[in-house]
Formats: structure tokens, C-alpha cells, sequence
């Protein structure tokens, strides 16, 4: 019997001899430069790597991939990796990073390995405005196959929900277009079924001629938590769609980029975000100021290609752990459940606890329905670990996933890909959707990927495994 070694040996020969895509082994230079992702804490230890520069090259690899048995992953930004890459093929995406504007459709095409910064910067000049993500830093395509909820979710919907098309490789290395008319199963599957369905080469998304935003955040001291949490869930629940928001309980670090205010400090940061009218906005937002008197206060009118600044994620890399739910509703009772365990009383070594508000446009199907799950929920939760490397898999998990259980009268039965992280049980990726939306995924899976090189069902290739 062919050993897996050999496997890879003839495969990485086969791809160096018919693709123009560096192929890298453990052992040679730029191989840790192309797996490095945002968190740090995984280290991906693939047997080969192609360095993809175009989709020609992808589908060639898929399909030698699929020959030999050997399993395929995709990686792009990796903010959201579950796991470190053990064998196996990595095809990293940022060598076919591209963004194609047609000004006049109101779309982009944007190719796998782009950021949403990358994004935002073609599309701008223009006075046109992509339902990006609260990091600029985040990739386009995995966070459009897991919805991507983005900082005025609420006005227009998940950014899946505005997906023209999608071009991808399918398990068995064939270069697939699905939209409304052609594959509509795969379509719909796509936008909200996060994994398992091929490897994205590019996605055609619509935009928005939205220049302006009032929007941005609060920032309250550790003795204004509860008071203000509470104001911010009443006052939640009397804003028009035209008004995203969320709040974080956050436990910053003393680094000398966090400025004074806030360095090391305990704060909650409320964000919000009106899509219209400047004193429009200002109207809808003021009552927030009267819930306390924030120590930063960066609310205002802003172009919308300062998206980022409203969360103000973290730019550099780090290593963490994260996990998240859906919550179906959220009461006074669970704000305080919530804050037993999280707020200014609570010495838990964890940076961010967010709840985003949904509802609005989120909570309607598009004209073309997608897989995305949980639309009838509340808030989501989610909750990142302190970057400590000694407490990422030990402390941390037990406490995030305890966090979760302990929300459980308010608890959604499903969840949403995105919002899925290292720290969840185990079966929380899988029980996003509900039985059916999960049993269509499946047969979906099945037919774009029936040997499984994807790693998601299908029926296995009788082949050595990947070393």
C-alpha cells in the first residue's frame, strides 16, 4: 500500500511541476510566514502548503488532493480558526487578495484573501460603502460564509445577505459559480453555512451609497457598569433599525497604546451606530449619555470608511481563545446573571464580554434566503479569554463555556458560526442550525464534496491519512 509520506511527496512534486503557486514544506523558508494568522495561539502544522496566485492553481490542487486522499484546508485572516492544521494541505488565500469595483452596478468582486480594509479602500473614493465587518483586518470571504455581522447589522442585514455570487473550487477540483439561478442549493448553503462546501475564490457582494455615519462609543468607569448596562438594554429596546449597538464589559491591559483614560482599567463600552440623519442620530443616541457620564466619549459624525473606530478591535496579533451564544431574549434578571459572574465584582481573566444587539433587518430572511441561523434571537454573547498563553487551554475554556451555561434561561437553542469559538463545547459548531437547515447543509456537503476532502462528511477515499 502507497504510504501517506509518499502521498505528499508525489503531490507536492506534481503541484511544483504544474502550477505557478510557491509549494512549501516544514522545512522551508516563508513556510511559518504563511500560516501565521491573528491568533497566535494556534500553529498550524500542515504537510505542504501552496501559497495560491490564482483559482487555476486552487482547482488543481483540490483535485490532485482529492486523488491522493489527502485532506484540503483553506486559510485566509484567521480570526476565526478553531483549530491548528495538523497534515494535510493549506491553501492560503492572500496571494489572490483583489477587488474589482463596477461603480455603476454597486457591486465588487473581491477575491479570496482580501481584507475588509482592502475593500473599503477601492470602494470609497467612490461614495460606496461594503456591509464590512467591526475589524479591518478581518477577511472578506470567512466572514461572508458565517453571515458576518457587522457595526449597522441592524439596518441592512448579515453581509451574506447581500452576496450577488460566489465563485469556488468544489471537493473534487472543479471551479463552480452558485448564485439565485445557478447551483441555488450551493447559494444558499454558502451564505451562512460557514464550512465543508470549497474553497471560495472570489464573491461578488453589493454596496451601499452611504458616506456618513453618526456613530462611534461610550465608555463608562467600573462603577457605572451595572447602572448603565441596564439603561442600555431598556433603551435597546426603543431604537428604529436604522440604529445598531452593542455593548462589552472590557478589562484592558496597561499597554502604552490604549490611551490614559482607559489603560488598565475596567470599563464598559457601549457603541451605536445611525444609519441617516446627523441630528437625527444625535437624537437617538442622547440618552445614552444621560445613563452616566462616559470618561471617553468618541460619538459623533464620521466618514463610514472609519467603520473600525466605532469597536475599536485590536489590530496586532495575539494569542486567545474566545466562545460565544445566541441569547433568544435578555431581561433585567439575565443582565444581572450576566454581571454575577463578569462585572465589577467578578476577578475573571477575561478581556471582552459583548452583547450585540439584533432584530431590524437581521431578523428578516433576504429576497434570496440563506442558511444563516438564529434569526428570530435577541443578542448575542460573546466572550474572549485573557491573551495569557498558560491560561489558554486550561482556565479559560472551563470559564467562558461556564459563563455560557450560566445564560441559560435566556439561552438560543442554535448559534451562529461566527460567534463559535475555540472555548465552545465541542458540539456548538454543529448545533448552530436547526435539524433540517442542518441535514439540507449535510446533503449539500455531500454533493460538492463526496470524498470528503474538506473534512466535513461525504464519503471517505479509502487512502492512508495525511502524516
Amino acid at each position: 500500500m502507497t504510504t501517506a509520506v509518499s502521498h505528499i511527496d508525489d503531490l507536492a512534486a506534481a503541484l511544483q511541476a504544474a502550477t505557478t503557486s510557491p509549494v512549501l514544506r516544514p522545512d522551508h523558508t516563508g513556510y511559518a510566514e504563511a500560516l501565521a494568522g491573528f491568533n497566535l495561539a494556534l500553529q498550524h502544522r500542515p504537510d505542504l502548503v501552496l501559497v495560491a496566485q490564482s483559482a487555476a492553481d486552487v482547482a488543481l490542487t483540490v483535485e490532485m488532493a482529492d486523488a491522493r486522499g489527502i485532506r484540503v484546508t483553506a486559510m485566509g485572516a484567521g480570526h476565526g480558526a478553531l483549530a491548528a492544521q495538523a497534515g494535510g494541505i493549506a491553501v492560503v488565500t492572500s496571494g489572490l487578495a483583489g477587488v474589482t469595483l463596477d461603480a455603476d452596478a454597486k457591486t465588487a468582486r473581491v477575491d479570496a484573501g482580501t481584507t475588509w480594509q482592502q475593500v473599503m479602500d477601492v470602494v470609497t473614493p467612490a461614495g460606496l460603502a461594503p456591509l464590512a465587518g467591526s475589524s479591518p483586518l478581518v477577511g472578506v470571504v470567512g466572514y461572508l460564509l458565517g453571515g458576518g455581522l457587522g457595526p449597522v447589522a441592524r439596518t441592512f442585514g448579515y453581509a451574506a445577505d447581500h452576496v450577488r455570487s460566489i465563485e469556488l473550487v468544489d471537493g473534487r477540483g472543479h471551479v463552480l459559480v452558485a448564485d439565485a439561478e445557478t447551483e441555488p442549493e450551493l447559494f444558499w448553503a454558502l451564505r451562512g453555512g460557514k464550512a465543508g462546501l470549497g474553497i471560495v475564490t472570489s464573491v461578488t457582494i453589493d454596496l451601499f451609497p452611504v458616506s456618513t455615519l453618526y456613530a462611534g462609543g461610550l465608555y463608562f468607569a467600573a462603577p457605572d457598569i451595572t447602572t448603565v448596562l441596564h439603561g442600555w438594554l431598556d433603551w435597546g429596546r426603543t431604537i428604529p433599525e436604522t440604529v445598531s449597538t452593542s455593548a462589552s464589559v472590557l478589562r484592558l491591559p496597561p499597554f502604552p497604546e490604549i490611551p490614559e483614560p482607559l489603560r488598565g482599567q475596567l470599563v464598559l463600552h457601549v457603541r451605536a451606530a445611525h444609519v441617516g440623519d446627523e441630528a437625527e442620530g444625535e437624537r437617538l443616541i442622547s440618552p445614552l449619555r444621560a445613563l452616566a457620564t462616559p470618561i471617553v466619549d468618541t460619538i459623533g459624525q464620521m466618514a463610514y470608511a472609519d467603520l473600525p473606530q466605532i469597536h475599536n478591535d485590536p489590530a496586532a496579533p495575539m494569542p486567545y481563545t474566545e466562545g460565544g451564544a445566541l441569547l433568544d431574549h435578555l431581561d433585567h434578571d439575565g443582565v444581572d446573571a450576566l454581571l454575577e459572574l463578569i462585572g465589577p465584582s467578578a476577578d475573571v481573566p477575561l478581556v471582552a464580554v459583548e452583547l450585540r444587539q439584533l432584530g431590524g433587518a437581521l431578523a428578516r430572511q433576504p429576497q434570496v434566503p440563506n442558511a444563516i441561523p438564529g434569526r428570530d434571537a435577541d443578542y448575542t454573547l460573546h466572550i474572549i479569554g485573557a491573551p495569557v498563553p498558560e491560561l489558554l487551554d486550561t482556565v479559560l475554556p472551563g470559564l467562558i463555556q461556564g459563563t455560557i451555561r450560566a445564560m441559560g434561561p435566556w439561552l438560543s437553542q442554535f448559534n451562529q458560526p461566527n460567534f463559535v469559538g475555540r472555548a465552545n463545547a465541542a458540539m456548538d459548531f454543529a448545533g448552530c442550525w436547526s435539524e433540517e437547515a442542518a441535514a439540507r447543509l449535510a446533503r449539500v456537503r455531500h454533493d460538492v464534496d463526496p470524498h470528503s476532502v474538506f473534512g466535513f462528511g461525504g464519503d471517505p477515499v479509502v487512502h492512508d491519512a495525511p502524516v
